[in-house]
């Protein structure tokens, strides 16, 4: 297992290289100039950066991006500082001299806690919708079930999000949920538990917008795949021997269905971060989406550099974390051969 969880951890750093590479390319090879949509500021010292901890000219700015060598070397030079020290380099025009580090690690558990719960929501749902529709296939319940799962999987999130916020938002015709999501104003007086009651009514349209749309599309593969399960012939005998069948169903059919499951988790992890970036713009969230979209308005090439290489990250360790869950669902199954 430790062979082969450092040969996966190989292969991961060349794959997070090559897409590091591409993104550092396409981002320099796209037209414009950086430096003239940043933020600079005023009063510049010996060193090239503001008072105010941003850069002061245009020329200390494109020396800190490193516009002025090759890609290939400015890529390499990226990566070393990266490697050796850690270093991602300063915003340029989200939050000009800052670390991106620091920017990203405020947002990062806003985005973490709103994914956890759009997973587990997700998960929690589709299983038993999946495994009750391939119970009672072609029923008229099943029909049912696939007529409304269909139609939330074509819902556009922005539509959605603005539908939630129209409705059930302040100002809106049922005003339950506050309209700004993630954010709990607190005067002083509320106590812990109102502050935690608050936060997580600020957090249920979100999460209902981000997991809607892989609850419906999970909860069609969970059936599929408990379909092929259903009808093998070790089901076929546990029933004959007289197992009950909510057993059968729950204990012997759906660990197998899970490899599917599992499969899709590998996807379903980026996808939902990236899906953020609309959730997190429609209801306000400070988090990684809402800064990935301003680091991509303001050409912010150090922190899209830092996003493209958590994202990477991210990506590669939801497949790794999908493959070792593969053996705890099927213990014949030896990732090592």
């Amino acid at each position: 297992m430790i062979f082969y969880l450092a040969k996966r951890l190989l292969l991961a750093l060349a794959t997070l290289s090559a897409i590091l590479f591409v993104s550092y390319v396409l981002l320099r090879l796209a037209p414009g100039d950086p430096t003239r949509s940043s933020m600079l500021d005023s009063g510049e010292n010996a060193s090239g950066i503001s008072e105010k901890g941003g850069f002061a000219t245009n020329a200390s700015l494109r020396e800190e991006l490193g516009l002025g060598r090759p890609i290939i070397v400015g890529f390499w030079h990226w990566t070393v500082r990266v490697v050796c020290r850690g270093d991602f380099g300063r915003s340029a025009s989200v939050d000009p001299g800052r670390p991106v580090v620091e920017l990203i690690l405020e947002r990062l558990p806003v985005t973490l806690t709103l994914n956890f719960w759009a997973i587990a929501v997700t998960y929690l749902l589709a299983i038993p919708l999946g495994v009750y529709s391939a119970v009672h296939a072609r029923s008229w319940s099943d029909h049912a079930i696939e007529v409304g799962l269909f139609f939330l999987y074509s819902l556009p999130a922005v539509w959605v999000g603005l539908l939630l916020q129209s409705l059930f938002c302040e100002g809106g015709v049922w005003p339950v949920f506050p309209l700004q999501g993630a954010y709990v104003y607190d005067d002083g007086t509320a106590s812990v538990w109102r502050l935690q009651y608050e936060a997580f009514k600020s957090y249920i349209l979100p999460v209902i917008c981000l997991s809607y749309g892989g609850f419906a599309g999970l909860s069609r593969y969970a059936r599929s795949g408990m379909l092929d399960v259903l009808f093998s012939d070790y089901i076929r005998s546990a029933r004959a021997k007289g197992v009950p069948e909510c057993d059968v169903v729950w204990r012997h059919a759906l660990r197998n269905a899970l490899i599917t499951l599992i499969t899709l988790f590998g996807g379903l992890l980026p996808s939902l971060v990236a899906g953020s970036v609309i959730v997190e713009y429609i209801f306000n969230i400070p988090g990684m989406g809402n800064l990935a979209l301003l680091a991509l308005s303001s050409r912010d090439y150090p922190l899209q550099m830092a996003l493209f290489f958590f994202s990477g990250a991210l990506t590669l360790l939801g497949i790794l974390i999908a493959d070792l869950l593969y053996m705890a669902a099927d213990p014949r199954i030896d990732l090592t051969k």
